[in-house]
């Protein structure tokens, strides 16, 4: 199972999906600023809350450099809205039950967990330009310290 992905320069994937809410979060109504698209397996797991909680405990400062936050996963928005009441999560969370946006960005398919050969999403996250191209593209992410390398590499 080949995962196509995506290289810096490349068209990032417009997608329209709903938030924890259920209403839609179009990444064109980004465009014009930096965005981070990042994409993880379940929310509430622990891997997964520590990689939301430094987001959100990164984003005042992501926000003053005009950068905002997805996150993207195929949890319900039901499941997406208890996420981010529990962990006071303050970006939009949204759901790809489909997986339609996780494989347009290569972020779903074969991965190694504990040693085994597993299919399912790939921890990855995405730096998008103002102009819709992809600025930095991160595959097999490890969700502690991400947020900071992140961070170092845009300056923030």
């Amino acid at each position: 199972m080949a995962v196509h992905k995506l290289a810096v320069g490349d068209k990032a994937p417009d997608f329209t999906l709903p938030d924890a809410d259920g209403n839609p979060v179009s990444l064109a109504s980004f465009r014009g600023r930096q965005v981070i698209v990042y994409f993880y397996p379940a929310a509430m797991t622990p891997g997964c809350t520590k990689e939301a909680c430094d987001f959100r405990d990164s984003l005042s400062a992501l926000a003053a450099a005009g950068t905002a936050v997805l996150g993207i996963s195929p949890d319900t928005p039901v499941k997406l809205a208890k996420f981010r009441d529990r962990d006071a999560l303050t970006f939009p969370l949204l759901s790809d039950p489909d997986r339609e946006v996780l494989n347009a960005y290569g972020a779903y398919g074969e991965k190694m967990m504990y040693g085994k050969t597993t299919v399912g999403v790939i921890r990855s996250t995405f730096v998008i330009d103002p102009e819709g191209a992809i600025a930095k593209a991160h595959y097999n992410v490890k969700a502690t310290g991400h947020v900071a390398r992140l961070r170092d590499e845009l300056g923030v």
